[in-house]
């Protein structure tokens, strides 16, 4: 047996043989042209069917992983025609006389080489994409077909890494799990394994002979076991099994009230990052959406999203949702979250930079584009908007002074809106020792727990060196925590967490002990959640 350790970036047990996803990448040789406008007419021709190959895997995988999974098809799309990629293409045909092929190669392998060396993780997660729409291009050039991973009964999926289009190209049915050498949790696969529910880990470094053999991945604790010994083996089967028996049980709190043994009620709402994402709220049967972040809408497009174009995305949600409330963060830009339109320019310490809240009061323009979408949108539903990163009373009264403006401008063109509670994102410990003052100034709080944690520990979360000593439960951020839940009550401000604090669920008592009025999490955990609330007596 060989037991080898990587990292997990969804749960569960995962018994079955393995399928090691073979590539088959061939070598891209270099060889001189004379007619350079037929081999760059080879290549925009090459370009085109891999534009109409990718809206064909956008329609794919709109119908087997939703909306919010199937995007990065048009956000390759769009790749395709960004104009340094291809006029570094062209120049490097015509000023080498080199084939296509070659030039694609060359260019995609440097780009990527150029993202995967930038300091935030979205920007590294384009060398992927880049990668994969260069090797697109090279494949038509040399007349190859995609092809998908084929197999007669499920298997455990086994690959260096897996691109957007290798995952959509898999028939679902047959895979047990993901297993890669590289990616991150933010990977594609990583997505695609949580939107499956199925365990997936990365940084296993596998070897070829293993095709074939039993294995079992361990989504819990990281660990890739090959040809396990019986007694592991039936370990882990009882295990999948209990598994399977606690989501039947699960299934079973559905329609059941967010209430504690001693009859307070919570507020258990979902997360979203994108209109898709509403089904799996629905489906998993949270009472609301605790925080849509609307930056969705202006990742992945080369401009600003029109106020027609949000106004229709935040109707959907609003009208989807029956009345149910939705929480809208605005814009929440900047640090991990880059987008050249915005023209942010590099910074020695982004998360602490030039981002939301800071942004938006600096482009009132483009605040009041969101916020009259927001508006309009809450005439066709219960929508809150809560705003993120602020650090003093100033921002919030500035932040109400526009939204009069806005609510002016919609009262003089007759257009309809409803009543919008105004809400406040506590994650500086600024926010945290004046939430006494900010609370009179809001009718909410919700505190997101992953950059509160981070600024009060001076930690930046997202270094993997600074692991080991990155703790979400340190006291001082509980302290907070509950120092925010106290201030806000003395001034009916009620108060929730929407970091990933609130599905945790080792700390749910806790919160419920605190006095917290609402959790909201991953929609694949608010029966989880559920449970315990149901469980809990705060008074003991």
């Amino acid at each position: 047996m060989e037991a080898l350790n990587g990292k997990s970036v969804f749960g569960g047990i995962a018994i079955g043989k393995i399928k090691i996803f073979d590539k088959g990448e061939s070598v891209v040789k270099r060889t001189r042209v004379e007619d350079i406008q037929a081999e760059i007419t080879r290549f925009e021709d090459a370009k085109e069917t891999a534009k109409e190959q990718l809206g064909a895997l956008y329609d794919k995988a709109l119908i087997e992983v939703g909306e919010v999974n199937a995007m990065i098809f048009e956000v390759h799309q769009m790749m395709l025609d960004d104009l340094d990629y291809v006029e570094a293409i062209r120049h490097m045909i015509e000023g080498q006389n080199v084939n296509a092929e070659f030039a694609v190669a060359t260019v995609g392998d440097n780009f990527a080489e150029m993202f995967a060396a930038m300091d935030d993780d979205y920007m590294k997660a384009r060398a992927a994409d880049v990668k994969d729409i260069s090797d697109r291009v090279v494949a038509i050039l040399q007349g190859k077909q995609d092809i998908g991973v084929l197999s007669d009964e499920p298997v455990i999926i086994v690959a260096d890494d897996l691109a957007p289009s290798e995952t959509v190209l898999i028939d679902k049915s047959m895979v047990l799990a993901f297993v890669t050498r590289h990616g991150s949790t933010n990977s594609h696969t990583a997505i695609l394994a949580r939107t499956m529910n199925i365990p997936a880990l990365i940084g296993i470094d596998y070897s070829d002979d293993m095709d074939g053999k039993q294995a079992i991945v361990n989504g819990y604790d990281g660990i890739f076991y090959v040809d396990p010994e019986a007694s592991v083996l039936k370990e882990f089967q009882e295990k999948q099994k209990d598994d399977l028996d606690k989501k039947r049980l699960l299934l079973e709190l559905k329609g059941k009230e967010d209430v504690t043994i001693d009859d307070k009620r919570i507020h258990l709402y979902a997360n979203i990052g994108s209109v898709a994402d509403v089904a799996a709220v629905l489906a998993n049967d949270a009472t609301g959406i605790g925080l849509f972040r609307s930056e969705f809408l202006y990742l992945g497009t080369k401009n600003y999203p029109t106020e027609d174009e949000q106004f229709a995305a935040y109707k959907t949600v609003a009208e989807n949702m029956g009345g149910k409330k939705v929480i809208i963060r605005t814009l929440d830009i900047g640090a991990d979250k880059q987008v050249d339109y915005f023209q942010l320019g590099k910074e020695d310490n982004p998360a602490m930079g030039y981002r939301a809240i800071r942004i938006c009061l600096n482009e009132p323009a483009i605040f009041k584009t969101q916020l009259r979408a927001i508006y309009r949108a809450s005439y066709y539903g219960n929508i809150s908007i809560m705003y993120p990163m602020i650090i003093s009373v100033n921002e919030v009264r500035q932040i109400k002074a526009i939204v009069e403006e806005v609510k002016d401008e919609l009262d003089a063109q007759k257009i309809p809106y409803g009543e919008v509670e105004q809400g406040i994102m506590i994650e500086t410990p600024a926010a945290v020792m004046i939430s006494d003052l900010l609370a009179k100034e809001v009718d909410f709080f919700s505190i997101g727990t992953n950059d509160l944690t981070q600024y009060t520990l001076a930690i930046d979360r997202q270094n993997p060196k600074l692991d080991s000593i990155y703790d979400s439960h340190h006291e001082a951020v509980l302290r907070m925590i509950r120092m925010v839940v106290e201030n806000g009550h003395k001034e009916n401000c009620w108060v929730g967490i929407c970091g990933e604090l609130g599905a945790d669920i080792s700390l749910t008592k806790t919160f419920l002990k605190m006095g917290l009025d609402e959790l909201s999490v991953s929609p694949s955990m608010v029966l989880k959640i559920r449970e315990v609330i149901r469980n809990t007596d705060t008074t003991k």
